[in-house]
């Protein structure tokens, strides 16, 4: 039977992490299955979902930890498959730009919340506005929803937050 599991990392930028982090899932046996990476304040930080067999974890997950040598913050946690959920959800769509400000995330947060949306991906970004230069705080959201969620009163209350803050749910 085989396993699954969520690793973290983090590590100073430089080329060649991929390639050591999948060579050392691949030669212990594991299986890359799904993975979401990027450069973060001078860090290359991600996550990745890996696939192996019962008789194979203990071995690959030694390999892993032996990655902190090379300079890699690595954090393992196996996934249970009974933590998935059954409801239907929808999925959502959210963007967001508005001037920034400290809490903001905070604030954008605590709505999504309360309206039960699960925040499944989350990018947000600093630009310089079009007219001015001051920034201007930007944010792509993708979340489930629940089928009684109304969309509106959730626009309207990220709306809330700010007078500035345009808001745009997209239901896919």
């Amino acid at each position: 039977m085989n396993q699954n599991y969520v690793l973290s990392f983090s590590a100073i930028d430089k080329p060649g992490i991929v390639e050591l982090l999948s060579n050392t899932i691949s030669k212990s046996g594991g299986n890359w299955l799904e993975s979401a990476m990027s450069h973060l304040a001078g860090r290359f930080v991600g996550i990745v979902v890996i696939d192996v067999s019962a008789e194979q974890a203990s071995a690959l997950k030694e390999a892993l930890n032996g990655l902190t040598a090379q300079g890699l913050f690595i954090s393992i946690e196996t996934i249970n498959s009974e933590d998935s959920g059954s409801e239907v959800l929808r999925s959502i769509e959210i963007e967001l730009t508005g001037h920034d400000r400290p809490g903001i995330v905070s604030e954008i947060s605590t709505v999504l919340a309360k309206h039960g949306a699960n925040v499944e991906d989350l990018t947000t970004e600093l630009v310089s506005g079009s007219m001015s230069a001051e920034l201007l705080f930007k944010a792509d959201i993708h979340a489930s929803i629940g089928q009684e969620t109304d969309i509106d009163d959730l626009q309207e209350a990220i709306e809330s937050i700010a007078d500035d803050l345009m808001v745009d749910i997209i239901i896919e």
